[in-house]
Order: C-alpha cells, then sequence, then structure tokens
C-alpha cells in the first residue's frame, strides 16, 4: 500500500499541531510548517509523529513568499515522496476597527490567510496533478468568513476570502480528481483565541473573544475537534465532496 503524504502549515501548535497528528494516527507521512520561532515546537510535534511510527520533516518557511512556499513543497516531495494532502493552515488575526486601521497589520492579515493560501493551493496543485493520482487541498477558513464580527474586519474578510478561493480551485481542479475543501471554525480553544487576563475578569476561557463576538454563551471547542474533520476531507471517503466549507462552532452562530 502507497504511503500518502501531507504537509500541513502553521504546525507548531492549536489546530494546526492536532491536524498533523491525527493525520499520523490516520497513516499519514507528515511535514510540517511553521514560522523560524516555533521551530523548537515543531521539533516536538515531529518526535510525536514518529513516535506514531510515521515519518515527518520540520519546515520553517514563511508561506506569503512565493519562492518559500514552492521551496516547502518541493522539500516534502523530495524528503518524502510525494504530496497528497495540503492542509492550509497558517493564519493570523489583528482585532482593529478600520477607523483605527493600521494598514500595515491588515496587510500582513492578507499577506498569511489569503496570499499563503493561494500560494500553498498553486503549489500542491501543480504537485499533485503531476503526480496523477488526485489529491485533497484542504484550508483554514472561520466563522468569521461567513459573518462580520466588528472589531475582526481584516479576519473576517480573509476568511471570507478563503471560502471563495475554495469554490474556485475546486471547479478549477475537478478534472484532476484534486478535491478542496475549508473548515470554518468557531471559537477553538488555542492560544490565538486565549486572553488569560480578561477571560479570568469575564468568567473563563476565551470569554473575551466570545463577548468581542457577542456570542457570550458559544461553545468552545477544541482543536482536535477540527482535526477530526480535516481527517475525513483528507481520507478517500471523501471523494464526493469539493468546494464545501463547513462551519464547525457547537451551533454558536445558529
Amino acid at each position: 500500500m502507497t504511503t500518502r503524504v501531507a504537509l500541513v502549515t502553521g504546525g507548531a501548535r492549536g489546530i494546526g499541531r492536532a491536524i498533523a497528528l491525527r493525520l499520523a494516527q490516520d497513516g499519514f507521512d507528515v511535514a510540517v510548517d511553521d514560522i523560524p520561532s516555533q521551530a523548537e515546537e515543531l521539533k516536538q510535534v515531529a518526535e510525536e509523529i514518529r513516535n506514531l511510527g510515521r515519518r515527518a520533516i520540520v519546515l520553517t518557511e514563511d508561506v506569503a513568499q512565493e519562492d518559500r512556499v514552492k521551496e516547502m513543497v518541493e522539500r516534502t516531495v523530495k524528503e518524502l515522496g510525494s504530496l497528497d494532502a495540503m492542509i492550509a493552515n497558517a493564519g493570523v488575526a489583528a482585532f482593529q476597527t478600520v477607523v483605527d486601521a493600521d494598514i500595515s497589520q491588515w496587510e500582513q492579515t492578507w499577506a498569511i490567510n489569503v496570499r499563503g493560501v493561494v500560494l500553498c493551493f498553486k503549489y500542491a496543485a501543480q504537485q499533485m496533478i503531476k503526480q496523477g493520482t488526485g489529491g485533497r487541498i484542504i484550508a483554514a477558513s472561520s466563522v468569521c468568513g461567513l459573518k462580520g464580527y466588528a472589531h475582526l474586519g481584516s479576519y473576517c474578510m480573509t476568511k471570507a476570502a478563503v471560502r471563495s478561493l475554495t469554490q474556485t480551485t475546486a471547479l478549477e481542479l475537478l478534472e484532476h480528481n484534486i478535491t478542496v475543501n475549508a473548515y470554518a471554525p468557531g471559537v477553538i480553544d488555542t492560544a490565538m483565541t486565549r486572553n488569560p487576563e480578561a477571560d479570568k475578569a469575564l468568567g473563563g476561557p476565551n470569554a473575551a473573544l466570545k463577548k468581542l463576538m457577542h456570542i457570550p454563551n458559544a461553545k468552545t471547542g477544541q482543536a482536535d475537534d477540527v482535526a477530526s474533520f480535516v481527517s475525513y476531507l483528507a481520507s478517500p471517503q471523501a471523494h464526493f465532496v469539493t468546494g464545501q466549507t463547513m462551519t464547525m462552532d457547537g451551533g454558536g452562530t445558529l
């Protein structure tokens, strides 16, 4: 049986880490990528993957730079043999109103959350087409891509862009048996959603973010909840699902 290979960006912690470990449990060899400052965390993730009996490599490429994404894909194929699932998970958030916008921050959010996803889609698709055996391309959207939230304009617009890109790319890759889908989490308990002091004052984990989004009673999910769905999307059983963005928020936006 041919071993499948996955590449996970933003793989050092949180949702990305959970996805990388889940795919390893599913039998994938895994390349994990994140920014250089997360190198030690990446090494730990890679070691956990190896302890599951799978191969792993660590990458520290900037997803916003085209030459680095190209290199990321090429190294994955060179060291692990192929690329069968691309998980474009890396993302950042900035909390600002339009009136007070620091445009450089908005541009950075766009560079990572949209440009980075476009580049991951591009080079993953090129490699999968070359291989001729289909593939899975999966991206991180958000409930913020389905509905606008005050103070989260830069993040919301990037995640809406991912949703649209998922649909258009899915159509473009149909003939190659490459599916393209996205996951849209609600409040997931990760370092990015925590504000320890404010959360404590407001009554619990992620309370500050829930207050900002006007969903104080929304359930808090765990990274493994997202990883379980990505596991399905990356599986052979998901061959008939493409162009979809799945909301995963415990009913918080209903």
